[in-house]
């Protein structure tokens, strides 16, 4: 029976990526800040994934066959991270020092470890070319892609270093009814309901003319997984290649509903935070690698999501 760590197991990937290697007959354990969660195992000890030696322990007790270490820091959803002195200490905490925890503790205990590091495509920044791959510059502008670069260079390092099987996924926006209610695609999709349901008289989007790679999240945990069993560990995007705007989630969520978007949705750029960017990936690398290609259409994904919501509204009633 294969063994597997997931380090960030109670979100949306994490979620996905237990029940996926769940199925294929993993023993799994997942670390979480608020605990554990295990199948076909009986572990129960506290793991601080800050702490050296608790990630250690865990290495040499547990044996894992692969570690995927999904966690991240989000700041837009952490209201006391009001500095930037602060967001970069959490940031880093996460997305490296505890990262490097788990890289010397398979160099030091468990070699034939294999570990998958969650990026983001936000490493490169401004990118001036149409669609990203494994080539374009890392050249990150805000603390969540400078502290998943460094992540990324950490793992680049133990790889060339020490010969540790640290392969780095660079995600693109995915989405699954998990998704957490402050992204975009949840707000427009509850947005849409509520407005059906006459609870919600108008939709406000800050610019409808954002250019987003949208993928499903179930079809990413897959690509995790299929990076793993890759031969050589590597560097991957994982994208769908294929570039919508907002205002197509928006078109297509309100037409399910049968709801005139144009009657209900306003823009207001003050709404925006950030500068909107375009990233696209180009996946052809990884699906070269390991056959995988995105099977969830832009669509099909959203009829999903709109679907699970409609069942949770009418749950709730």
């Amino acid at each position: 029976m294969p063994k597997a760590i997931i380090v960030g197991c109670n979100g949306q990937d994490g979620t996905l990526l237990f029940d996926l290697l769940a199925a294929k007959g993993y023993m799994l354990l997942g670390i979480a800040r608020t605990g554990l969660r295990i199948h076909g195992c009986t572990w129960t000890t506290h793991i601080d994934i800050g702490s050296y030696d608790d990630v250690c322990r865990v290495a040499r007790s547990f044996l894992p066959d692969e570690i995927y270490y999904l966690a991240a820091y989000h700041h837009a959803s952490e209201d006391e991270a009001n500095s930037d002195s602060d967001l970069f200490h959490r940031s880093f905490d996460v997305h490296l020092h505890s990262l490097v925890n788990f890289l010397d503790a398979i160099h030091l205990h468990t070699p034939a470890t294999k570990l998958f590091y969650a990026a983001s495509s936000h490493i490169f920044g401004e990118p001036e070319s149409e669609y990203q791959d494994e080539q374009t510059p890392i050249n990150p502008i805000c603390v969540y892609g400078i502290s998943k670069a460094a992540g990324i260079y950490a793992c680049r390092y133990y790889r060339s270093t020490h010969s540790v099987f640290a392969s780095v996924g660079i995600l693109y926006n995915h989405e699954s009814p998990l998704r957490n209610e402050r992204f975009i695609s949840q707000k427009i999709i509850r947005g849409a309901i509520n407005i059906k349901n006459g609870t919600q008289d108008r939709l406000v989007i800050g610019n409808m003319q954002s250019i987003v790679d949208w993928g499903y999240a179930p079809d990413y945990v897959d690509a995790m997984h299929r990076v793993l069993m890759h031969k050589h560990a590597d560097d991957f995007i994982i994208a769908t290649g294929v570039k919508h705007t907002v205002q197509e989630f928006v078109e297509t969520t309100f037409g399910l509903l049968d709801v005139d978007w144009q009657k209900y949705v306003v823009t207001d750029p003050t709404l925006l935070k950030k500068k909107s960017r375009k990233f696209v990936g180009n996946p052809h690398k990884l699906h070269n690698a390991t056959g995988w290609q995105a099977m969830t259409g832009f669509r099909e994904m959203i009829t999903l999501m709109v679907n699970a919501q409609l069942e949770a509204c009418c749950a709730e009633k």
